[in-house]
C-alpha cells in the first residue's frame, strides 16, 4: 500500500470495504473500555466465488482514521502475514495506552495472493487499563451517603455539578462507573443510554454480578453529546441493593445481615479540543451530595421495588438543582475489607432492556370478588369478572384503559413469559397506592393453585414478593413509571389499588444481555417451531448478567449444571461467548471462595446461596466444559488457556478425594428431576470421565501434548473402572447397573418409594456417549436397550413391571438435567434418528411438546411443572422458565438442520453439514442458519411430496468449508443441476455409505438435489 490515497482510490477501497467485514476487536463491534493490553481481532470475508479463503492479512492500527495507511500507521502495522487466521488475531503494535481512542483496519488477500479487500475502518477503545482500581482512576473513590444506615429506607441520590473549562470545545467525555449495587446514572439530566439497533437504549442493573470481594465490574460510556454546548456538568446516581446487599446474596462471603453500605466509584473524563482535559471523580470531600429522600423508597432483587412519586425531586439529575439540605458523603471502606479485589471493565455486551421485544397486553381481566368457593376442589372458588372492563381482543387490550376501585383487580396477560420490568401509566389522586404483582401462571381450580381460579398464580415464587409499588403524585395529565432497580419473571401482571386508579397503558420490557442473536430453526410443524421460540426466550430472560436457573422466585442463581448443559445452544441461539467466558471467570472465583480445598467448582456462581460443599458432578463439571465449549463455538483457544490453572486444579482434586479408584467425586444432585433414576455416583463417574476427555482435547490445542496423553490415559483408566463396576456381561446379556445406589438425595418433590434403576436412559446414553463398552456386540446390544426403554411399548412394561416407565406411555424421554442434552444427538449419532423425531413430537407426559401443548410460552424447570390431571408441580421448586431441557436446540441445530461443528476444527472454520430427514415425515422441511465467525452458514432443505426427492440448498461462508453428508441413493443421486456433486469443480467426494454420500466442499452457495429412494 502507499503513503496515502487519493479521493478515487478511498472510494474504490469503501467498495471493495463490502468484501471485508464484520469487524471486532474483543469479539466486539467498536467496543468501548478494552481493558486488555494485546486485544483480539476479528473479521470476516464476503465472496460471490466458490472456494475463496484467505491466504494473508494486514493489520494496521493508527491512532486517527487519516494515518490508516502502511506509511502512517502510527500505532501497528502488522505487515501482510501469510495466515488464514480471522478469529481472535492477537495484537502485537507499541503498548496501547488507557482511555485511548484507536482506529483499524484490515487487508486480506486471498489464498491465491489476489487482494480481496480492505474493510471499512473500525475503532475501539481502551478502558483504564488497571485492575487495582486506582491506576487511572485519577483518585475516584467508593463513596456513599454519610450517615446512611444500610436496609434503611430510602435508596441513595447523589449528585455533583461541577463547572467547565468555558469556552472551550468539548471534543470528548467518557464516564468510567462501578457501584456496590446497582446504579442508574445520569449526566446533565439525561438517563445514560448505550446503542442499540440503530438507536439507544437503557441498561438494567449495570454494573452485574460479581463476587464483589474478588472482582468488581465498571463501564466506561461516550457522554461526548451530553456535554455539548454546557457550561456545566452535573453527575447523579441513584444506587441501589442489586445483588449486592440483597437476599439473594445471603450465604456470601460478602453478605453482611446487618447490610451493606451502597457505594459508587465513577470518573468523568473530559478533553477539550485545544488539548487539555478535565476529570470529575467520586471523593468525600469533592462537592458530592447525598439523600434518601427521595421516591426511591425500597428495592430488592426478590422482592421488588417501591416508588412514591410524591416523593421526587424534579431537576435532581440537571444543573441548578438546590442540594444545600442534603447529606455529605463519605468514603466507603472497601478496599480496606477486601485489599485483593479487582476492578476490572465488563468485557461483553451488558444486560439492557431491548425495545423490540416490547410486549403488550393480550387481554385484561377486571375481577371484583370471588364466587363458588363451596363447590371447588381446593375451596378457592373463581374470580367474579366484570365484562364490562374485560378486554379479549388483543388488538384493543393492548391500549385499552382500565379503571378499578379498591377491592378490584385487574390482570393482564402479556401474552408471553419474559424477564425485565413493567412500563405503566396510570391517573389517580395523590396518596393512592397500587401494586403490581408479578406471575407467570394463572390458577384453575386444580391441585397446588394457590388462589381462584383466574388470579395470577404466585406460590411458586416462594419467599419472593415480586411487586413493583407505585404512590401516585396525582398529576391530572397521568403519571409513567418502570422499575429501575429490580427485575421480574412474569407473563402476568395483577394490579389492586388502595383508591381507584385508572391504568391508562402497560408495556412489559424484556431485559436481556443476549442482544445479538445469531441462530435460527425453523420447520414446517408449529409445534416444533413454538419448541424453538419458547427456548429463545428462556435464553433471553435467563443469560441476565450471569446465566440463571430461573428469574423469578426467590432464586435467579448462576447454576452451573444448568449453564453447562445449555452452553452449546446459547451460543447458536445468540453471540454469547464474552458473556460465558466472563461468567467462567466468574466460576473460578467461586471456586476459590466457596469450594472445597480451593479447587473444586462450585454448584452456584456467584454468591454463596445454595453452594452445596457436597458432591458436585454435573454442576462443578461446568469449569471444564464452559471453556470447551466456548472453545468449540468459537474457535478462540483464550479460553482455554486463561482457565487451564483453574481447570487442573480441580480435576487434580477429584484424582486426591478418590485415587486409584478412577470414580467420580459424587453428586449430590445427579441426573436432577429425572422421571427415571439413575445412581447419583454413577453420574459422576461418567462425568469424571467426559471431562477428562475434554481435558486431553483442550491440552493438546494448547500445545501441552504431555498433559493432553496423560488425561487420555486417565479417560482410559476411568472407562475400564466404570466397565468393571457398572457393566454387567452374563450371558449374551448387557446391563448399565444404574441401579447401584440411590439418586439425588436432595431433590424436591421426588417420590421417597421411587428406586434407581437398571439401564435407565440416561446411563445408557452416557455410556454410547463415550463408548463405556468393549466390543461392538455390546454397543449394539446397548443401542437396543435404550431403544427398548424409550420404546415403552406393553411387552416392555411387562418385562419391567417395577419400572417407573410404566406410568408414561410409548416414545416418551425421562432423562433429567444431566441427561437432556445428550439424548437426541446420542440416538442420531447412533443411528436412530427415528427415535430422536419420535421423542421430539412427543406431547404425552414426559415430553418437550407436552408444555406446548399446554400453552407454555417458555421451557419449564420439570417435564410436569403443571398438568391438567395434577394440577401445579411442587411448590418448592417448580419454575416456568427454565432453559436446561431447553438443551434439545442443540440436536435442531446440528442434526435437524445440519449445521454441527466439527470437533478437529474449532470454531466452525471446517464444519459439518448433516440434515437428517425426518423418518416419521411430520417435518417436510426444515431451515437453519447460525452467524459463524466466518460469517452466515445456512442449511435448509424439504422433501418433495411423494416422489422421493430432496431439495438441499446451503451456504459456507468464504474462508471456511464443509464437509457434507447427504442422504441418497448413492453418490450420482445428489446433483447440482444436472452434475453429479462428485463432478462439481471444488468439491471432493469422500464415500458413500449407509445411505449417505459425503462431500467436502468449498464457500460459496449450492443448490442440491438427492434422491432417498
Amino acid at each position: 500500500m502507499g503513503g496515502g490515497t487519493s479521493a478515487a482510490a478511498e472510494a474504490a477501497r469503501r467498495v471493495e470495504g463490502d468484501t471485508v467485514w464484520g469487524l471486532t476487536v474483543e469479539h466486539r463491534t467498536d467496543p468501548l473500555g478494552v481493558d486488555v493490553g494485546r486485544p483480539r481481532f476479528g473479521w470476516r470475508m464476503r465472496s460471490a466465488a466458490r472456494g475463496r479463503s484467505q491466504g494473508a492479512y494486514q493489520i494496521l492500527v493508527a491512532s486517527s482514521p487519516d494515518k490508516l495507511t502502511a506509511a502512517h500507521a502510527d500505532v501497528w502495522n502488522s505487515g501482510r502475514v501469510a495466515s488464514p487466521d480471522s478469529v481472535a488475531v492477537r495484537y502485537a503494535g507499541k503498548p496501547l495506552h488507557a482511555s485511548s481512542r484507536y482506529h483499524w483496519t484490515v487487508t486480506v488477500w486471498d489464498a491465491e495472493g489476489r487482494p480481496v479487500g480492505t474493510a471499512s475502518p473500525a475503532f475501539f477503545e481502551t478502558g483504564l487499563m488497571s485492575t487495582d482500581g486506582v491506576g487511572g482512576w485519577e483518585g475516584a473513590q467508593w463513596i456513599g451517603m454519610k450517615g446512611k444506615t444500610p436496609n434503611s429506607a430510602g435508596a441513595p441520590m447523589l449528585r455533583k455539578e461541577a463547572a467547565l473549562k468555558n469556552r472551550l470545545r468539548v471534543r470528548e467525555a467518557r464516564l468510567y462507573v462501578s457501584a456496590l449495587g446497582v446504579y442508574e446514572a445520569h449526566v446533565n439530566g439525561h438517563h445514560l443510554t448505550v446503542p442499540q439497533d440503530g438507536g439507544t437504549t437503557t441498561e438494567l442493573l449495570p454494573p452485574g454480578w460479581t463476587n464483589y470481594d474478588a472482582r468488581v465490574n465498571y463501564l466506561a460510556y461516550d457522554v461526548t453529546d451530553l456535554m455539548t454546548r454546557e457550561t456545566d456538568v452535573t453527575l447523579a446516581v441513584v444506587l441501589g441493593n442489586g445483588w449486592y446487599n440483597g437476599r439473594v446474596s445471603d450465604g456470601s462471603t460478602y453478605y453482611s445481615k446487618d447490610g451493606n453500605a451502597l457505594a459508587v466509584k465513577a470518573k468523568l473524563l473530559i478533553r477539550y479540543a485545544d488539548g487539555t482535559s478535565q476529570t470529575v471523580v467520586t471523593a468525600p470531600d469533592g462537592g458530592w451530595k447525598a439523600t434518601d429522600t427521595g421516591p426511591y423508597r425500597a428495592d430488592d432483587i426478590y422482592d421488588g421495588q417501591t416508588y412514591d412519586a410524591r416523593m421526587e425531586l424534579p431537576g435532581w439529575t440537571a444543573h441548578g438543582f438546590d442540594d444545600s439540605a442534603w447529606s455529605d458523603v463519605e468514603r466507603i471502606a472497601f478496599e480496606d475489607k477486601y485489599p485483593d479485589v479487582q476492578l476490572l471493565a465488563y468485557p461483553g455486551e451488558t444486560a439492557r432492556l431491548m425495545p423490540k421485544w416490547d410486549r403488550r397486553p393480550q387481554s385484561i381481566t377486571v375481577a371484583t370478588g370471588v364466587t363458588g368457593q363451596d363447590g371447588s376442589p381446593g375451596g378457592r372458588g373463581r374470580i367474579v369478572v366484570d365484562p364490562a372492563r374485560t378486554v379479549t381482543d388483543p388488538a384493543k387490550a393492548a391500549s385499552a384503559p382500565v379503571t378499578i376501585g379498591s377491592g378490584e383487580t385487574a390482570v393482564f396477560d402479556l401474552g408471553q413469559n419474559m424477564v425485565g420490568v413493567a412500563r405503566y401509566s396510570l391517573r389517580g389522586p395523590a396518596g393512592a397506592r397500587v401494586e403490581f404483582r408479578f406471575g407467570e401462571m394463572l390458577n384453575d381450580d386444580s391441585t397446588g393453585a394457590d388462589g381462584p381460579e383466574g388470579s395470577v398464580y404466585r406460590a411458586n415464587l416462594r419467599s419472593a414478593r415480586a411487586t413493583s409499588t407505585y404512590i401516585l403524585k396525582g398529576d391530572r395529565h397521568g403519571e409513567t413509571h418502570q422499575d429501575s432497580l429490580t427485575f421480574y419473571g412474569f407473563r402476568y401482571v395483577s394490579v389492586t389499588a388502595t383508591e381507584t386508579v385508572t391504568i391508562t397503558g402497560l408495556t412489559g420490557k424484556v431485559a436481556t444481555s443476549a442482544i445479538r442473536e445469531t441462530g435460527t430453526v425453523t420447520t414446517d410443524d408449529l409445534d416444533i417451531n413454538k419448541l424453538a421460540e419458547n427456548i429463545r426466550w428462556g435464553q433471553r430472560g435467563n443469560y441476565l448478567w450471569v446465566p440463571t436457573d430461573c428469574p423469578q422466585r426467590d432464586e435467579r442463581l448462576g447454576w452451573t449444571g444448568d449453564t453447562q448443559v445449555f452452553a452449546t445452544t446459547g451460543l447458536y441461539n445468540a453471540d454469547a461467548g464474552v458473556f460465558l467466558s466472563h461468567f467462567q471467570d466468574t466460576v473460578v472465583d467461586s471456586a476459590v471462595i466457596y469450594g472445597a480445598d480451593k479447587a473444586q467448582f462450585t454448584g452456584v456462581a456467584p454468591g454463596g446461596r445454595y453452594n452445596f460443599p457436597g458432591g458436585g458432578s454435573g454442576w462443578a463439571d461446568a469449569g471444564v466444559i464452559v471453556p470447551w465449549t466456548v472453545w468449540q463455538m468459537t474457535g478462540d483457544v483464550t479460553v482455554v488457556r486463561d482457565n487451564w490453572p483453574a481447570m487442573t486444579r480441580y480435576l487434580d482434586w477429584i484424582r486426591q478425594q478418590t485415587g486409584d479408584t478412577y470414580a467420580g467425586q459424587g453428586s449430590l444432585t445427579g441426573d436432577w428431576l429425572a422421571p427415571q433414576k439413575t445412581n447419583a455416583q454413577l453420574m459422576s463417574d461418567v462425568y469424571y470421565g467426559y471431562v477428562a476427555r475434554l481435558m486431553a482435547q483442550m491440552a493438546h490445542a494448547i500445545g501441552r501434548t504431555a498433559e493432553g496423553d496423560a488425561y487420555d490415559r486417565l479417560f482410559g483408566r476411568i472407562k475400564q473402572a466404570f466397565i468393571t463396576k457398572y457393566l454387567s456381561t452374563e450371558g449374551d446379556r448387557v446391563t448399565v447397573k444404574s441401579s447401584l445406589g440411590e439418586a439425588s438425595p436432595i431433590e424436591p418433590g421426588a417420590d421417597p418409594n421411587e428406586k434407581t434403576e437398571d439401564n435407565s436412559q440416561s446411563a445408557l446414553l452416557w455410556v454410547l456417549k463415550l463408548g463405556f463398552y468393549e466390543t461392538e456386540a455390546q454397543r449394539r446390544t446397548l443401542i437396543g436397550l435404550l431403544a427398548d426403554n424409550i420404546g415403552n411399548d406393553e411387552a416392555y412394561k411387562a418385562a419391567h413391571p417395577n419400572s417407573t416407565r410404566i406410568k408414561y406411555a410409548e416414545n416418551t424421554l425421562s432423562v433429567g438435567f444431566l441427561g437432556v442434552n445428550v439424548l437426541a444427538p446420542v440416538l442420531t449419532d447412533e443411528g436412530r434418528a427415528d427415535l430422536a423425531y419420535k421423542l421430539l413430537h412427543q406431547d404425552a407426559l414426559p415430553s418437550w411438546l407436552y408444555s406446548v401443548r399446554n400453552g407454555a410460552t417458555t421451557v419449564w424447570e420439570r417435564w410436569n411443572s403443571y398438568s391438567e390431571d395434577a394440577g401445579f408441580g411442587p411448590v418448592s421448586m417448580n419454575s416456568f422458565n427454565h432453559y436446561a431441557y431447553g438443551a434439545i436446540m442443540e440436536w435442531m441445530y446440528a442434526y435437524m438442520a445440519g449445521i454441527a461443528r466439527d470437533p478437529d476444527s474449532p470454531g466452525f472454520k471446517r464444519f459439518l453439514l448433516q440434515p437428517h430427514i425426518d423418518p416419521t415425515g411430520r417435518i417436510t422441511r426444515v431451515s437453519g442458519s447460525y452467524e459463524s465467525p466466518y460469517g452466515e452458514i445456512r442449511s435448509e432443505w424439504k422433501v418433495e411430496d411423494g416422489d422421493g426427492a430432496l431439495v438441499y440448498e446451503a451456504v459456507v461462508p468464504a474462508n471456511s468449508e464443509a464437509t457434507l453428508r447427504l442422504p441418497a441413493t448413492s453418490a450420482d443421486a445428489v446433483r447440482e443441476g444436472r452434475t453429479p456433486l462428485a463432478r462439481v469443480e471444488g468439491v471432493r467426494f469422500l464415500g458413500h455409505a449407509d445411505g449417505v454420500a459425503s462431500y467436502r466442499i468449498p464457500s460459496g452457495r449450492y443448490h442440491l438435489t438427492a434422491r432417498l429412494h
